[in-house]
């Protein structure tokens, strides 16, 4: 492992980006929520992604020069065009839109549709927490669960987070997705060799099998069975019907160079207390809530690990694989 400080990792990052043919912008703005995913210990998020975004670009599975446009808007709507691009310059315009929209109407629904992979989705929520606006954020993905009895992959593992500010102190944030468990750890099992519990996931047959590499074959099944199927359902109704978006059946995998351009959707919400209950008694009631939350010991609020590790990211730096690190440097033409 090799220390870097985040500023390093950001500057590496988007170089190699720039050189697989992304826009500087496009760069940047990508380098920013990766290395924000390393910060937090979200490794699997975090610059490990650039090779793979860095092949899709080169293989036009994302339009490198892609620049955002507003498609549609009114009052409280607005919908993004990503072109077809990596997802992050058309996320920052969407939540730009929405928190601008909220603050005059309340709320604001941002959909943002022909995208790619957007990270870990609390990124993007925090610049709506830093205004003071409670936000949501949701996005498809390539297909890996099946629909409820299904024996096929259908929905994406299709994440939901949700940012909540608070009067002092970081906001409460909720980060998941809607599979069993991460794909991260059937690839984990397969490599070391090691069975997977049933119930995590369907071999191509639709079986439901312990052997790693057959699921990574077939499906993931979605958390809370037949409830976990039907948020995925939601965020793709949500994300795609409302955007015109692919669904996640109608996109590739990520996990391969070649395929078509994915083109799935994003759907931000944003809405501002000051036009419900009004901005001190939401604040004081979730005080409220969290005072009863932490009156059992063993509570821990939801994102607090992962903002203490950015601090001490932001003073330390963070750990890189030496391999993928050299993958960067290469990448950015430092060899």
């Amino acid at each position: 492992m090799a220390t870097v400080d985040l500023k390093s990792l950001h500057d590496l990052a988007a170089a190699a980006l720039r050189g697989a043919g992304a826009s500087p912008d496009m760069a940047a703005s990508t380098a920013r929520a990766l290395v924000y995913a390393d910060a937090q210990g979200l490794a699997s998020h975090g610059v490990s992604r650039v090779p793979s975004y860095a092949v899709h670009v080169r293989n036009g599975r994302a339009v490198g020069d892609a620049v955002p446009r507003i498609l549609r808007q009114r009052d409280g709507a607005v919908l993004i065009d990503a072109g077809a691009g990596l997802a992050f310059p058309a996320c920052a315009m969407a939540i730009h839109e929405a928190a601008s929209r909220a603050l005059r109407h309340g709320v604001a629904f941002a959909g943002v549709t022909n995208s790619h992979h957007f990270g870990v989705a609390a990124y993007h929520l925090d610049a709506l927490a830093r205004q003071g606006l409670v936000g949501l954020a949701m996005g498809n993905s390539p297909a890996a669960m099946p629909a409820w009895g299904g024996r096929r992959a259908l929905f994406g593992t299709n994440p939901v987070a949700a940012a909540f500010p608070r009067r002092d102190g970081d906001p409460l944030v909720i980060d998941l997705s809607l599979s069993e468990v991460a794909r991260g750890k059937l690839m984990v099992a397969a490599r070391e060799g090691r069975e997977i519990p049933l119930g995590w996931a369907l071999d191509a047959d639709g079986n439901p099998t312990t052997d790693p590499k057959a699921g990574l074959a077939g499906s993931m099944l979605p958390m809370g069975g037949v409830k976990g199927a039907m948020l995925a359902l939601i965020v793709e109704l949500l994300a795609c019907a409302l955007t015109g978006a692919h669904f996640g059946f109608e996109a590739d995998s990520f996990f391969t160079d070649e395929g078509n351009q994915a083109r799935i959707g994003q759907a931000f919400l944003a809405i501002d207390p000051g036009a419900l209950a009004g901005r001190d008694v939401y604040l004081d009631r979730v005080e409220t809530l969290i005072a009863a939350m932490l009156a059992d010991e063993d509570v821990r609020l939801p994102g607090a690990r992962r903002a203490d590790l950015q601090r001490r990211a932001a003073e330390h730096g963070v750990d890189i694989p030496e391999p993928l690190l050299a993958q960067l440097r290469a990448l950015a033409g430092q060899a």
